[in-house]
């Protein structure tokens, strides 16, 4: 049988795992070029797909540790022969990292993900995201609500539970519906960039990275409102 070649793996699939590692911590990666992980309370998804193929099925408990690992080398490369774990290694150098069992990690569904509906949709650019998420922090403003009044459609950082509270808000687009669509800052794990997204009225939305195709399901708050 012929020998698998040493793996590298890109700085926009690093990039990519570091992000997921934010998610969950743990992440079974599966044969091929598809990336995916799912939040412990299963209310975030993403999915990417990487320029590496990934000749095996394996599962890492520790994403940032096993991502810093890496980071003591300048060009390590991934040796997948051995069934129990994988050596990193790079000129004399050597370490192994040892997979995780499958069943304790908290693994997306087989099934892609389809939106139930697509009732909104605009596209938020990387501009818009850097400061709504810079203006959560400044303003200690922990719910984003995507808000459809008076033909615009805007998100609006504010807290939910007092009406005179500080906010923050970028328009987005426009709209002739009524709607408010609530996050939780927490949950907008997303890289920076440019999104398009989509908002399905039962409560789930999609975020679609322009320029890396990652994509995020994000579920909304239970009391987001969608007058038709």
């Amino acid at each position: 049988m012929k020998m698998r070649p040493p793996m590298k793996l890109s700085d926009k699939t690093l990039n990519i795992l570091k992000n997921f590692s934010g998610i969950n911590q743990s992440i079974l990666i599966k044969k091929g070029s598809s990336i995916r992980t799912m939040s412990v309370m299963r209310n975030i998804l993403a999915e990417a797909t990487v320029e590496e193929d990934f000749p095996k099925d394996f599962g890492i408990y520790d994403l940032n540790r096993f991502l810093n690992g890496l980071g003591l080398h300048e060009n390590p490369e991934l040796d997948f022969t051995k069934d129990s774990y994988v050596v990193i290694k790079e000129g004399k150098s050597r370490s192994k990292y040892f997979f995780a069992d499958e069943n304790v990690i908290i693994t997306p569904p087989e099934k892609p993900l389809v939106l139930p509906s697509e009732d909104v949709c605009f596209e938020l650019s990387t501009q818009q995201l850097t400061k709504l998420l810079k203006a959560s922090s400044i303003y200690q403003l922990y719910d984003l609500s995507v808000v459809g009044e008076a033909g615009v459609v805007k998100l609006v950082l504010r807290d939910k539970k007092n009406d005179t509270s500080d906010n923050y808000c970028e328009i987005v687009g426009e709209t002739d519906v009524n709607f408010t669509f609530n996050f939780k800052v927490e949950n907008i794990k997303i890289i920076p960039g440019k999104y398009d997204v989509v908002i399905s009225s039962k409560l789930l939305a999609r975020f679609v990275n322009q320029e890396n195709g990652v994509t995020y399901y994000i579920a909304l708050e239970p009391d987001s409102v969608y007058e038709t």
